[in-house]
């Protein structure tokens, strides 16, 4: 059974006036009260903690031993009482946040100096997966939170929301121009770029209002990722439904074209997710709320 603390206040008390007397009156007790504590601790150590005679009082060698270990434990009890009273800072921490390659290196990635004067005692790593492997890790521990757009079924898992993402079907000038898409019998003759074969990114043009299934590609070709789609619809290799924020610029210069713009895709949003269980949610609410402040690039 581990000691009170109040058993150890009593203790270290006698040890550094080697006088029951003087350190029953600094812990506000009798010396009888005292002394049963000191006997207390005594039966619960297992071992003789003071030496007492009629003239003196001195500590054993189990009293000096355990003498430092009792004054950190009193010096840990304040700290907690401190903490609680939010007369300390935050401890240190760190927490690894997953994302997908393209925002983390063009959103998160510029943010971290910034996250670092905002939350000084906190250290933040990147971890860079696509997202049903970020939402994985987090439920396994391995990463502490992620920014993604996945959907959430998983009711170990909580989030705080985030950006809008919007989308836009796409292809590239050239192609384009080469093979038009503007009317259901063209698409025969393209390919679908998607991140896996459940097309998580054409769903969102072909689940709009006007949208529907009425699309017959040549071929789909899964990717695992923005990146490498946009690369490749920049090409020419084909077209897909990719985030506004990552072809804003191509669009605006002209090399990539909308497909189909009278039907606007359904929208999503970034949530930064997080074990529905965790200790740190006010950790990452913080997070969120800085995120919020800094738009999508």
């Amino acid at each position: 059974m581990l000691p009170s603390l109040d058993s150890l206040r009593c203790f270290v008390a006698a040890a550094r006036l080697l006088n029951f007397r003087a350190a029953a009156r600094a812990v506000a007790l009798s010396p009888a009260a005292l002394g049963q504590r000191i006997r207390e601790l005594e039966e619960g150590m297992g071992a003789s903690l003071f030496r007492r005679s009629t003239r003196s009082v001195s500590l054993t060698q189990a009293g000096l031993a355990f003498l430092p270990a009792a004054e950190r434990c009193l010096e840990a009890a304040r700290d907690c009482v401190r903490a609680a009273r939010g007369e300390t800072g935050p401890p240190p921490m760190e927490i690894t946040i997953g994302t997908r390659h393209e925002l983390g290196m063009s959103w998160i990635l510029p943010q971290l100096d910034k996250l670092s004067e905002a939350f000084p005692t906190l250290d933040v790593s990147l971890y860079f997966g696509s997202g049903a492997d970020l939402l994985l890790r987090v439920r396994s521990l391995e990463i502490d939170c992620a920014v993604t757009s996945s959907r959430i079924t998983d009711p170990k898992l909580d989030a705080a929301r985030l950006h809008r993402e919007d989308y836009v079907f796409v292809g590239s000038r050239a192609l384009l121009k080469e093979r038009p898409l503007s009317r259901e019998a063209h698409a025969e003759g393209h390919t679908l770029l998607d991140d896996s074969r459940d097309l998580p990114l054409f769903r969102y043009w072909r689940d709009a209002p006007g949208g529907g299934d009425r699309l017959r590609f040549k071929k789909i070709v899964c990717l695992g990722g923005i990146g490498a789609i946009r690369a490749r619809v920049l090409s020419g290799a084909g077209v897909a439904v990719l985030p506004v924020y990552l072809v804003e610029r191509d669009l605006a210069a002209r090399t990539l074209r909308p497909i189909f713009p009278e039907v606007t895709p359904l929208h999503d949003w970034f949530r930064l997710v997080f074990r529905a269980d965790d200790s740190k949610r006010s950790v990452y609410e913080g997070l969120a709320a800085r995120f919020l402040e800094v738009p999508l690039v």
